[in-house]
Parts: C-alpha cells; sequence; structure tokens
C-alpha cells in the first residue's frame, strides 16, 4: 500500500522526492541526527514502527540499526506547519550516528 494520499498531499519535498527528518530522542528531546525520506520511507516508517530512511549515496532504503543493532523505535511522527521537513521522534538504541557517536551533533560545536 501506498503512504496515505492525505499525508502525501501535505509533504513539500525536494526536487529528488525527499523530506528531511529530523530525529530525536523522544523523552529527553536529544536532536540524534538528520536522515531523507521519500513517500515509500515514512509508510514503511508509519506501518512498521522501525525508522526507515532513504540513503542518497547508495539509492536504497535502510531501516536504522538492521545492520548495527543501533534502533530506533519510532514513538511519533510530525509534520511541521509548511509541510517541508519531519519531526521523528525514537526510542534510539545505542548510537545514532554511524561513527558511533550517541548523536551526529556531539562531535563538531562551533559555537560557543
Amino acid at each position: 500500500m501506498p503512504l496515505d494520499p492525505k499525508i502525501a498531499a501535505r509533504l513539500k519535498r525536494s526536487a529528488d522526492g525527499l523530506v528531511p527528518a529530523v530525529v530525536q530522542q523522544h523523552d529527553t528531546g536529544e536532536v540524534l541526527m538528520l536522515a531523507w525520506m521519500d513517500d515509500e520511507a515514512l509508510h514503511r516508517t508509519l506501518t512498521t514502527g522501525r525508522a526507515t530512511y532513504w540513503s542518497r549515496s547508495r539509492s536504497s532504503y535502510w531501516v536504522k540499526g538492521e545492520t548495527s543493532g543501533n534502533a530506533q523505535h519510532v514513538k511519533q511522527v510530525a509534520l511541521d506547519c509548511d509541510g517541508d521537513t519531519l519531526l521523528v521522534k525514537v526510542d534510539q538504541v545505542g548510537a545514532a550516528c554511524h561513527t558511533g557517536d550517541r548523536t551526529c551533533f556531539d562531535a563538531d560545536v562551533l559555537f560557543p
């Protein structure tokens, strides 16, 4: 089954059909990573409860944690007011970043 047409109609996708997904730890608000979803990745996420993304470098779908064990169990998905960004609240198991860090944003603080 495709993505619910009512949801699909609200999405404002990039030229390549993608929507950025900000991923946040559901209970602490910690921002974990940014990934990309198309309609199919969003549909899979909403129907399975497992965070599924589109890899721009591999041109394929990936389920977070499928190979690493660092899974994301989806608690909530919200669409921003413009329809061009998703907020995916998850229960993160292990590291979110491919480098092994908890979050993709703790290695290179620019300010202060």
